[in-house]
């Protein structure tokens, strides 16, 4: 099939991507913009947002939102539904890390902070987002590696990715009859500032970029509409870290 016609499937689709400010997001909101869709993108950090919606273009809405709080979900899809009525694609991108601490040092405030965003937060914004959502919509769960294994000092993140794998399964079961995709992106190690986090001195060049992810993103969502990727691990090139 020619490039063009599968750029044609997402032509002047609307796409919703949640901390589409930096990292994996913006890769994604990029690609997402590459091939025609209008873009809502969103972060706690408006002046990273600002910034961000200038590099994608016209085309581009930023709206400040914490995925972690109700109010504020319910106010995104109420600007969104406001200009647009529907959405085609939904990236669950928000996420945050920690620093590496055994279970027994990690504060309890931490734990709270990587649950309530990156597991918390996907079922607030998959729950206001499926009402605007229709048959050949998709959602993308953007979980990291992490969502099938573990790595030791990194518990609340583990937890809240293998947490998030078990939402996305079971989100994907109960829109399928609706016509509704859910992939579970399961990227390896990509070189973004999360790694500042938990493994300053991680080994940059053995690792992906996020536009790799991004253009595996893409393939995702422009495969023909009679099949589902449902599982999408991409690894470096030259493996785990």
């Amino acid at each position: 099939m020619k490039l063009s016609a599968l750029r044609s499937r997402l032509s002047n689709k609307t796409a919703l991507i949640t901390g589409g400010n930096r990292g994996i997001g913006l890769a994604i909101a990029k690609a997402l913009a590459a091939e025609g869709c209008n873009l809502i993108i969103t972060s706690r950090d408006q002046l990273s947002l600002k910034k961000a919606a200038h590099q994608l273009g016209n085309n581009t809405v930023p709206i400040a939102c914490d995925v972690r709080d109700a109010t504020s979900v319910e106010k995104l899809f109420a600007a969104v539904k406001n200009r647009f009525q529907h959405l085609d694609i939904l990236i669950n991108n928000a996420g945050v890390a920690h620093a590496n601490l055994k279970i027994d040092q990690l504060p309890v405030e931490t734990w709270k902070e990587i649950i309530d965003t990156n597991l918390t937060g996907m079922f607030l914004v998959t729950r206001a987002a499926l009402p605007l959502m229709k048959r050949g919509a998709a959602i993308v769960n953007n979980l990291s590696i992490a969502a099938k294994r573990v790595f030791p000092g990194s518990s609340a993140y583990n937890a809240s990715k293998h947490g998030a794998l078990g939402f996305t399964n079971t989100l994907r079961e109960e829109v399928r009859n609706r016509g509704i995709r859910v992939i579970a992106l399961m990227p390896g190690a990509t070189d973004t500032d999360i790694w500042r986090t938990f493994w300053p001195q991680a080994p940059r060049k053995k690792m992906m970029s996020p536009a790799t992810v991004a253009q595996a993103v893409v393939n995702g969502l422009t495969l023909p509409e009679d099949g589902c990727v449902e599982e999408l691990v991409i690894l470096p090139r030259t493996g785990t870290l």
